[in-house]
């Protein structure tokens, strides 16, 4: 069973709707919802709720995907949504684990500073985004971050092995961040091959109206 691209189906025509109340959208929202839960319980030192939590909240960045390609499902809405959910869901745990002095402080730096070049990239080239498709490197390393944070977090239960478990936490979380820096680099070549793609057919890369004209 395939975990990247999970659910895609070979005998369906994909039509991509602009409907907003899909299952998969739906989804998100639960995300989205559950980010605020896992905060409280990780500045109030409830480690196995938040744990719990945050293992759900991780696991619908996986159940979206898969509904949506599994039951054609896929949304103009969901196309920016998913990724705008994985992303904040990332750097606010992030930066509540660094806050409470949980996880290390390079944590925040490695996401943080690539999605600020990154930002400030799109901004100048396409005064937005430049609606690129998420790269497999991208899935892997939301992956490992999406696995590390609970393991971090497992290891504060009290009764627990701790060391193992920070260590396993660590490895999953350095890699996450490095790949996170790969996926960042890779996602600005792609957002400079698409502006000089567009300059060169003459297309005003800032006026997303007139993408698809050939």
């Amino acid at each position: 069973m395939r975990l990247i691209g999970a659910g895609t189906r070979d005998d369906v025509d994909y039509v991509v709707t602009d409907r907003f109340w899909t299952i998969p959208n739906g989804i998100t929202l639960i995300r989205f919802c559950l980010v605020p839960v896992f905060v409280w319980q990780v500045v109030t030192e409830q480690y196995l709720s938040a744990f719990l939590v945050l293992a759900v909240l991780s696991s619908t960045d996986w159940v979206d995907g898969y509904i949506a390609r599994r039951f054609n499902q896929i949304s103009t809405v969901g196309q920016w949504l998913d990724p705008l959910a994985d992303r904040l869901s990332l750097v606010v745990v992030a930066v509540t684990l660094v806050a409470t002095g949980i996880a290390p402080w390079w944590l925040v730096v490695g996401l943080i500073v690539p999605d600020c070049i990154l930002a400030a990239a799109a901004l100048v080239m396409f005064r937005g985004s430049p609606e690129l498709e998420v790269t497999a490197l991208g899935k892997i390393r939301t992956a490992l971050l999406l696995a590390g944070t609970p393991v971090l977090l497992l290891a504060q239960v009290p009764g627990l092995a701790e060391a193992p478990l920070t260590v396993a936490a660590t490895v999953l979380l350095a890699l996450g961040c490095l790949g996170h820096v790969g996926a960042a680099g890779d996602y600005l070549v792609g957002c400079v091959r698409k502006y000089r793609e567009l300059t060169a057919r003459g297309v005003d890369p800032r006026d997303r109206a007139s993408w698809a004209t050939p």
